[in-house]
């Protein structure tokens, strides 16, 4: 089975038909998110109106409480608001140069919208596959404005500095003069590895951007939070980049319904994780990275085309109705997955995963014969 073979249509079908997952959650349909929606809502609740009031405003100030800022701002997506916050520390120091890692999720999946629509221009401390130091700040040779750091750093495999590097690494961009956001759409999975709570973590930053869907399990949605004066440009800036809709209570109201149920889980996801990441380091041929993950995301290689893989993660859902991985080639026999060991992943022991993974790869070896 060559890629261009893929039913992927069939492929789909089959996550959706699974009982059981070891990565991620089995995808909810229209009706039960309706549902949910209709059973967190109280009767005579509502919406919100152009951004104000109802589950839109009760969600912002439940997100500065959490983050300890003195306001947050709901935006339609994480892309919008990160351009705003840019903008705003850019115009804040005078400089529109910004020191970010080159595998951000600015530089590599919002199609280099900091500079396009904003001027702004990438300055890369490091190259390689991890958060950025102190050292390397100081050693950019170049005044920058803003210095970003995505919390974990997802492509590179969702790698976190240790507390001690995060705080040189902010206090190297405070003496350079420079404004520091946090790309936290994850930053809900940080508190475990950094020992601290979330406001901890955001008082190091000017700004942060969280996201309302990866973990939590919203719909879509995000939220920039710091202080009322950067907070009043948000909203301004929102409304321009066309942000201020209509209503968008939907939104609003998984998003309290993740902060309420999936945030306090994910400590215990991150625990559980660490019994579970030795079995998937132990199959034949495989590698994690990080090493030792410090979140329940993390990347898993096999020596193996993805085409295979993905066949036999189609055979295995079709036969046992459960669900392993999505796999993307890497380099020639060599393919990538991203593991997320979140809800589902807490019903499994590492002697299940060690026999699921065994049985996956005979199915491995029998795509790539056939």
């Amino acid at each position: 089975m060559t890629d261009d073979q893929i039913d992927w249509a069939r492929l789909r079908a089959a996550h959706r038909a699974c009982t059981r997952f070891l990565s991620g959650n089995r995808p909810l349909t229209m009706r039960e998110r309706l549902t949910a929606l209709a059973e967190a809502v109280e009767p005579d609740a509502h919406p919100d109106i152009y951004g104000n009031g109802g589950p839109v405003g009760e969600l912002e100030e439940r997100t500065a409480a959490l983050l300890g800022t003195e306001d947050a701002v709901f935006f339609p997506s994480g892309t919008m608001a990160q351009q705003v916050a840019l903008r705003h520390h850019a115009e804040r120091t005078g400089n529109p140069a910004v020191a970010l890692h080159p595998q951000s999720h600015l530089e590599r999946h919002e199609r280099h919208a900091h500079v396009q629509l904003t001027g702004l221009r990438s300055l890369w401390p490091t190259t390689e596959p991890r958060q950025p130091t102190a050292d390397e700040l100081r050693g950019l040779g170049e005044p920058f404005g803003t210095l970003v750091v995505e919390l974990p750093l997802r492509d590179p495999g969702f790698v976190l500095p240790t507390w001690d590097e995060l705080t040189e690494l902010v206090a190297a961009a405070r003496a350079a003069g420079a404004r520091v956001h946090f790309d936290g759409a994850r930053l809900w999975n940080t508190t475990t590895h950094f020992g601290r709570p979330l406001d901890e973590i955001a008082a190091l930053a000017d700004s942060v951007y969280v996201s309302f869907y990866k973990d939590l399990g919203g719909i879509s949605g995000a939220a920039l939070a710091g202080d009322k004066a950067f907070t009043a440009y948000a909203r301004t800036w929102r409304h321009r980049y066309g942000g201020q809709l209509y209503q968008q209570w939907p939104a609003a109201l998984a998003a309290l319904t993740g902060l309420a149920t999936e945030l306090p889980r994910i400590p215990g996801h991150t625990r559980h994780a660490a019994t579970l990441v030795p079995a998937l380091a132990a199959l034949p041929g495989a590698r994690i990275f990080p090493e030792v993950p410090p979140t329940h995301d993390f990347q898993l290689w096999l020596p193996h085309p993805a085409r295979a893989l993905n066949a036999a993660t189609l055979a295995l859902a079709e036969q046992e109705g459960t669900w392993f991985l999505d796999w993307t080639d890497a380099a020639p026999g060599l393919a990538m997955a991203e593991v997320r060991l979140t809800g589902s992943a807490r019903d499994w022991t590492a002697e299940e995963v060690t026999e699921l993974g065994l049985r996956f790869l005979e199915l491995v070896a029998a795509a790539e014969r056939d």
